[in-house]
């Protein structure tokens, strides 16, 4: 029993699962403030724009409930159409968060290859460069 402790332990610590932690916790919360915006900011105003629907609310009611005064004796059954739209806005506005990050770290790191790659060699040795006056003292007596 030691043994699979000590393997998960070090399976744990590897630095990938950590930073995959830490991207799926940052992730939950990055999708938790998307949601608010969609539902709170977003979705308010499109539903203003189209005739003050709320989205959340749409469904197609296939069985309405039993009522027995005003106590539910079945509920009902409907398609949630409206939830079904909001949550799909939620995933394309995500979707397009994570495109535009994703694209600004590509094209950071593209710079950096791209500054890497400026980077002038250093200047040649002491040697190298008296060989290289030498070469050149032999070829102005040649000609």
């Amino acid at each position: 029993m030691g043994k699979i402790l000590q393997e998960f332990k070090k399976f744990a610590m590897r630095g990938n699962v950590i930073d995959m932690a830490v991207g799926v916790i940052i992730g939950g919360a990055f999708g938790k403030i998307v949601s608010s915006l969609v539902a709170d900011v977003v979705m308010p105003l499109v539903g203003l724009l189209v005739g003050g629907i709320n989205f959340t609310q749409l469904k197609w009611v296939i069985k309405p409930a039993v009522m027995d005064g005003d106590k539910v004796v079945t509920p009902e059954a409907s398609l949630n159409y409206g939830n079904f739209i909001q949550v799909t806005f939620d995933f394309l506005v995500i979707a397009v968060a994570v495109f535009l990050m994703v694209k600004g770290i590509n094209t950071l790191s593209r710079k950096k290859k791209e500054e890497a790659a400026k980077v002038t060699p250093p200047a040649p040795s002491a040697e190298v460069q008296l060989l290289t006056e030498i070469r050149d003292l032999l070829k102005e007596k040649k000609d």
